[in-house]
């Protein structure tokens, strides 16, 4: 399962064909969007009919949980691949994909290299100090929404980040309110209002923004205190060709195989010595790249995929809120 659209496109060219030239063994591609409701069918009604899913950081932790998927076999690895592999998104069910990130985005026109303009978020919070329209993605999908961010603005430390402070979250978040034109749904919302310079800052997926500023945007990512995530694959529970499924998985997480799809698509490698096979001015466009680690907060899928008493996810709580707070 590659998804779709020309991410399916891209799997293709860098994985797909190499692997089965490399092999010998015939893949089956389904390029096509794929859903957690749909993966919960496959396993419910045991008619599981792929044997690679993609799966996002939170739906990985919470299909483990239930038993939904396969142990990664790390013994057909090479020592030296799995070694680069970041820490976050290599775990006992699941191999990560790609690192993404939400970061700071600056209309270089309003805000020139060599004029003042926010390095952080309680910067970015600063509206009298740095002047204009800004932008946020909505919270109604929970994890991806600016709750690590507001608890920056309100002093939090990186390191003390989580278990998030729900509460000074929202009050922090009340402050920058009357300031956001549009809490933004989607990515392609808000990669549109940037190239309409209706917003003079905002937060935005590091990918929509590289792409608008190789188009000639006045843009600049400002990459200090980005909140990284990223994606996985993984093996259905009762996969009908699980075994091939762990080498397929094995061969596409290789650095070649990581920066040939890179290069096709501008998401970042988890695999770092992707970036030794990287030009270095394409390398810098990636949420991953060695450089920006330091001043980097990772989000702590564990924390969203937490169950409390009542039944529900620490992200469910969040939406929740999120709903209450969006309309008072």
């Amino acid at each position: 399962m590659l998804n779709g659209g020309d991410y399916a496109k891209a799997c293709m060219e860098a994985y797909v064909r190499p692997f089965e030239s490399e092999t010998g063994i015939k893949l089956t591609p389904v390029t096509d969007e794929f859903s957690m409701a749909q993966f919960e069918l496959m396993i419910s009604t045991n008619s599981v009919s792929v044997d690679v899913v993609p799966v996002d950081a939170i739906s990985a932790i919470q299909a483990s949980q239930k038993g939904h998927l396969e142990p990664i076999d790390y013994s057909i690895y090479r020592q030296e691949e799995l070694g680069a592999m970041l820490d976050f998104a290599k775990t006992r069910y699941s191999v990560g994909s790609i690192v993404y990130a939400l970061c700071m985005v600056y209309n270089t026109e309003k805000f020139p290299a060599d004029k003042p303009r926010p390095a952080t978020w309680a910067e970015f919070w600063d509206v009298a100090k740095y002047p204009g329209v800004r932008t946020f993605p909505t919270g109604e999908y929970g994890a991806s929404g600016p709750w690590e961010e507001a608890l920056l603005a309100d002093g939090v430390s990186a390191g003390a980040l989580y278990p998030l402070d729900i509460d000074r979250a929202f009050a922090s978040l009340d402050k920058i309110k009357p300031h956001i034109r549009k809490w933004f749904v989607t990515g392609s919302e808000n990669q549109q209002m940037l190239h309409d310079k209706v917003v003079d800052l905002a937060e935005t997926y590091d990918g929509r923004a590289v792409a608008l500023i190789d188009q000639g945007g006045k843009l600049e990512l400002n990459r200090n205190q980005q909140k990284m995530t990223w994606e996985s694959w993984a093996i259905p529970k009762g996969s009908p060709n699980a075994q091939n499924a762990q080498r397929f998985i094995e061969f596409i997480t290789r650095a070649d195989r990581q920066a040939a799809f890179v290069q096709l698509m501008p998401y970042g490698p988890t695999n770092r010595n992707a970036f030794k096979l990287l030009p270095e001015a394409i390398g810098h466009k990636f949420a991953s790249h060695p450089d920006y680690s330091a001043s980097s907060i990772i989000m702590d899928a564990q924390w969203y995929s937490e169950v409390g008493p009542n039944g529900k996810s620490n992200n469910d709580l969040i939406i929740e809120r999120w709903n209450e707070w969006i309309l008072q």
